[in-house]
């Protein structure tokens, strides 16, 4: 099965060949890169065929399509569901309830939400319908939410004390902490409350994992500890932030994403690109900072469902994810503050040919014995495999 290579990557290799120097060949780059010179030429048809110098399919062409398919494959079902509910509604001895409809058509592959969509039904109710009844406990808490909501919308400076007295009048009594914690679940506070403070001078939110590395920084085989982090330079632009996702076991960037911004979805390409390039990496730590993109929920998802745990230090302590630092500390001194950039792209190809040509194929560590990453992950893969 070919290999799989994030779109990011293959951009960036593109790009490298394109501006290459008139003495580099393509054979070059595909070796730099770590790539088989085939792949590397096929990439670059497509992106002549992308900037119109070759007939052929463009990608937007090929995503185009895909979606006229889909929009077909949604109308034939939109038909089927009307097909089956003007049947289903012309028997006149049946009651008509529609969710045992929709029940059935989702036996047969049509998905709910077509169904009620066409129906003009609420998905809700339907799953409602579909489980057991309510439990009472749920029930009296919706009561109650119900008229701690009532309260709130009449006099919305109330705290949830007021509420809680509001709500007993009204028939559903309560303890005070009770009235709190469905307040604070549901986010309606006093419009005179306490503001939370922002920007500049607030700590870092709590760890959402624990420090499971405690700065011992070793492995003994890939997929087993990995650090991340994100950094930040200057342009005339403006700033590029990069994130990079590093396996201690041999210091090699397995993942990386730049971008403009510093979000957390630029965290999650650089944990699913490094993911995509490493294969199944269940049971593998990944370190970082507390960062607000790795605490974010959707990077928490991705961890998730690549199966891995999630490990912080501690605030301020720049020592809990010094290996990560050190690479970012190469790339500053090597790349980064060699010379001012003028523009984002530019500082982005450099960047990337100093990771993928320099820091993983020609710059050796003594902690790899005098080996580069590559060599050195190449001669532990083989003697691996010897051993088997």
């Amino acid at each position: 099965m070919p290999a799989k290579y994030p779109e990011e990557f293959r951009d960036d290799v593109v790009r490298v060949a394109l501006n290459r120097d008139p003495e580099v060949t393509l054979a070059q780059i595909a070796k730099d890169f770590g790539i088989h010179v085939g792949t590397l030429d096929k990439w670059l048809r497509q992106a002549r065929i992308e900037d119109g110098e070759k007939p052929g399919m463009t990608r937007s062409e090929n995503d185009e399509l895909r979606e006229l398919r889909r929009r077909n494959r949604l109308l034939e079902q939109e038909v089927e569901v009307l097909r089956r509910a003007a049947a289903y509604l012309s028997q006149a001895h049946l009651p008509k309830r529609l969710y045992p409809l929709v029940r059935e058509l989702a036996a047969d592959g049509i998905p709910v939400a077509v169904s009620c969509r066409v129906l003009k039904l609420s998905r809700q109710p339907y799953y409602r319908w579909l489980k057991s009844p309510v439990p009472a406990r749920e029930l009296l808490q919706a009561y109650r939410a119900n008229a701690l909501h009532d309260a709130h919308l009449e006099d919305p400076e109330f705290g949830h004390r007021f509420l809680a007295d509001e709500a007993k009048q009204a028939g559903e009594a309560m303890s005070d902490r009770t009235a709190w914690r469905i307040c604070r679940d549901n986010g309606w506070w006093s419009v005179f409350g306490k503001k939370k403070s922002r920007g500049k001078g607030t700590r870092p939110g709590p760890a959402v994992h624990d420090d499971l590395v405690h700065r011992e920084f070793t492995a003994i085989a890939p997929n087993e500890l990995w650090l991340s982090d994100i950094s930040e330079h200057w342009t005339r632009e403006g700033k590029l932030y990069i994130c990079a996702v590093k396996d201690v076991f041999s210091n090699r960037i397995v993942g990386y994403a730049i971008d403009s911004r510093m979000k957390s979805s630029l965290a999650v390409r650089a944990l699913n690109n490094a993911v995509m390039r490493r294969g199944n990496v269940a049971g593998c730590i990944l370190h970082t900072d507390r960062g607000s993109q790795f605490r974010s929920r959707k990077f928490g998802r991705v961890l998730n469902q690549h199966g891995m745990v999630g490990s912080m230090g501690r605030v301020g302590a720049a020592g809990d994810n010094a290996a990560m630092e050190s690479f970012f500390s190469l790339l500053q001194n090597n790349v980064l503050n060699r010379r001012s950039w003028n523009t984002r792209e530019e500082l982005r190809l450099a960047i990337v040919t100093w990771i993928e040509r320099t820091y993983h194929r020609r710059r050796r560590q003594a902690r790899l014995g005098r080996l580069t990453p590559v060599e050195y992950e190449a001669i532990m893969y083989e003697q691996v495999a010897l051993a088997a």
